[in-house]
């Protein structure tokens, strides 16, 4: 058996030699003395010498072109074949183009105030108008959704709004008659937590929670859409993302807002009930009290405002879903965005309407 041969690399004047079998049987251990030696040729012309050469495959053909791409400038190829030279011209047209380098990201655009306001008011705008023309727009809505929105808004919260209420209700009552009894007037408590229910706390404690989970959820759930471009294939398929996403969120919102304001007024009330039987009144005389001093009024002045509120929240909650930025902090900032904005603009918007009722006489 006759023993085999390897190729051999000889470097003399600056030209690289390669000689014997440049196949795959013959060149293993040359590989990276070869790239090496032409890695060290770099800042001037790669003289290849392949008269020696006995044998060139496919192999040997991509340790020529490793050489040329490892030397990165320019190559002179002697001594080759014409069937060398034409495998080597097949291998190089094969070759993938290089990539252009990416362009450096531009650092992220700081939005200012006006412009924060300008989209706002830009976002607004547009829901009036998608509720404007609702009525051409019926195709984009999904009954499932109105409900499935409308449950999680409210039934799901109910829990949370009694327990809070009737604590509130009690602590209320507990505080209010420490100053109350000095002028023995502890009847006069459950004036007091009935008006504050109906008028202020109801509302505003619902308000609250409401932002807390619904608010929130909104933006989470609107800005994982926008972080996922469904919003912007909604539009490219040409359906209104307002209509669609927007309205059925805000109308779940308003139809279980007065639901959750009942709830918390009557737990409350009750919560102030236990403690007045604990100072000793009976139940008609509380239940009478209360009757006297709460009308039909206070209790529609609160529904009224709760209804705006949950308006409000809702609508902030989806402008922050849907002008979520992207990466995996956004949905976070969404989220936190729709929350504090839905408790700052309802208080707000409760000492908006404390002026316009006290100016009003109601």
């Amino acid at each position: 058996m006759a023993p085999r041969v390897n190729a051999s690399l000889s470097v003399s004047d600056g030209a690289i030699a390669l000689s014997g079998p440049l196949s795959a049987a013959g060149i293993g251990a040359l590989w990276p003395r070869a790239l090496r030696a032409a890695r060290a040729a770099r800042g001037g012309t790669l003289n290849l010498d392949l008269s020696g050469a006995t044998v060139l495959d496919t192999t040997g053909a991509a340790l020529i072109l490793a050489m040329e791409q490892s030397h990165g400038g320019a190559v002179a190829l002697s001594g080759a074949t014409p069937r060398a030279t034409t495998l080597l011209d097949q291998l190089r047209a094969a070759l993938p183009e290089p990539a252009a380098p990416k362009p450096k990201p531009e650092p992220p655009r700081r939005v200012s105030h006006t412009q924060a306001a300008a989209i706002r008011i830009a976002f607004f705008g547009q829901t009036i108008l998608a509720a404007i023309s609702l009525p051409a727009k019926l195709r984009y809505l999904r009954g499932a959704d109105f409900w499935r929105i409308a449950d999680r808004a409210g039934l799901q919260a109910l829990p949370l709004v009694l327990m809070l209420g009737f604590l509130i209700g009690m602590i209320l009552a507990f505080q209010s008659a420490i100053p109350m009894r000095q002028f023995g007037a502890d009847l006069y408590v459950a004036d007091l937590v009935a008006i504050s229910l109906f008028r202020e706390l109801g509302p505003l404690l619902v308000a609250v929670i409401l932002a807390g989970r619904t608010g929130s959820a909104f933006a989470a759930e609107l800005g994982t859409m926008q972080v996922n471009e469904e919003i912007a294939a909604l539009r490219t398929m040409g359906i209104d993302a307002e209509t669609m996403l927007v309205l059925p969120r805000i109308a779940g919102a308003m139809l279980v807002m007065p639901g959750l304001i009942a709830a918390m007024d009557v737990a409350g009330l009750i919560g102030m009930g236990v403690v007045m039987m604990i100072f000793g009144f009976p139940p008609a005389a509380i239940t009478a009290q209360i009757t006297l001093a709460a009308g039909p009024g206070d209790f529609l002045q609160g529904m009224f405002k709760g209804v705006v509120f949950a308006a409000a929240i809702a609508m902030i909650g989806c402008r922050a879903g849907l002008t979520a930025g992207n990466g995996p902090q956004a949905v976070g900032e969404a989220a936190t965005s729709a929350v504090v904005g839905g408790i700052v603009v309802t208080i707000l918007l409760d000492g908006l309407f404390a002026v316009v009722f006290y100016r009003l006489g109601i």
